[in-house]
């Protein structure tokens, strides 16, 4: 590594501190699942520092590869945001495009929340260097935002419930799609907040306004699955609470099962959460996402759907239909 390497790293890399629970206030379910959702933050940030000091985007692949299995998509989604401020910053060139299309490529749902995390820290103005080219997948450049928010504003996105109004990003929107996507994200950072405490979650989601929780239940059911920190009681007592909103929860956990079997990260945490929110293993769940990403255009049966409503949307709706229409919610 350079010598300008071991400097932009030492600049850019926030202090581990700010990831552990005591700062940042959130609840501490019990000793373990204090140190698990801080080893989450730990890794992240182990991810993004040797993607600042790297030269090019093949020199984060050894380190990363040292990270443990569970933890180890948290570093990828950590490179991505480094690799995107330092593309959108001028300290790099090409780094997020050639990082999505070689080695964060298995783990592309975390790199592009990775790029969300470089969104959340960049003045707007610099957004337009931002490299997210999937229609598709660009929606989760937003989940990462909403997670960075809450995970850092969390009094003012958690219990105060703040809520964008038509976010300006992407260009064209629509803007009222990119809220529910940033709430997709609180959501997600919940899990954390409450301290992987389904109990404690739920009551917050319940506390926000009807038409933002089947977003948030969402988002909390793809933490609770890709990150984990409860067991199976806790997870079908979340799932009973969930009430009309268990099909999100399935179809936010049947995310979090695509995620890790691409990348060939499965743990058991994720087998038992899926098998509780979504009656499956992770295989099948992440076969349902890829069956319904094959029905471009289309929504559930009997489904309301706001005209410009974007494939994302429609996939998430398919997603979750898929689980009503097997029995499992």
């Amino acid at each position: 590594m350079t010598v300008f390497g071991k400097l932009r790293r030492a600049l850019l890399t926030p202090n581990v501190k700010e990831t552990t629970m005591a700062v940042r206030g959130f609840h501490v379910k019990n000793d373990t699942g204090r140190d698990l959702l801080e080893t989450v933050g730990k890794s992240f940030l182990d991810g993004f520092a040797e993607a600042a000091e790297a030269r090019t985007v093949q020199d984060v692949v050894a380190p990363l590869a040292d990270v443990p299995v569970r933890f180890r998509g948290f570093a990828y989604e950590g490179a991505g945001m480094a690799f995107a401020i330092r593309d959108a910053t001028g300290l790099g060139r090409g780094l997020t495009r050639a990082f999505l299309e070689g080695p964060g490529q298995p783990h592309i749902y975390m790199a592009y929340v990775g790029v969300g995390w470089a969104m959340a820290r960049l003045p707007r103005p610099l957004w337009r260097g931002l490299y997210a080219p999937d229609p598709l997948l660009r929606w989760l450049v937003l989940d990462g935002y909403g997670f960075h928010q809450a995970y850092f504003q969390t009094s003012r996105y958690v219990f105060e419930q703040y809520r964008h109004t038509n976010f300006p990003w992407p260009s064209g929107g629509p803007g009222w799609y990119a809220d529910r996507v940033i709430d997709q994200g609180v959501g997600r950072a919940m899990w954390f907040v409450g301290g992987a405490d389904p109990q404690l979650v739920a009551r917050m989601i319940d506390r926000f306004a009807e038409d933002r929780r089947a977003d948030l239940y969402a988002g909390a059911g793809l933490a609770a699955t890709y990150a984990g920190a409860a067991g199976e009681d806790e997870l079908r007592d979340f799932r009973e609470r969930a009430g009309q909103y268990r099909p999100e929860l399935a179809q936010g956990c049947a995310f979090a099962a695509a995620a890790r079997v691409k990348a060939d990260l499965l743990m058991p945490h994720n087998s038992l959460a899926t098998q509780v929110f979504c009656g499956t293993t992770p295989q099948e769940a992440s076969d349902i996402t890829d069956v319904t990403l094959e029905q471009p255009g289309t929504a559930p049966a009997g489904t309301t759907v706001r005209p410009g409503t974007p494939e994302y949307e429609l996939w998430r709706q398919r997603i979750a239909g898929q689980f009503v229409a097997l029995g499992r919610c």
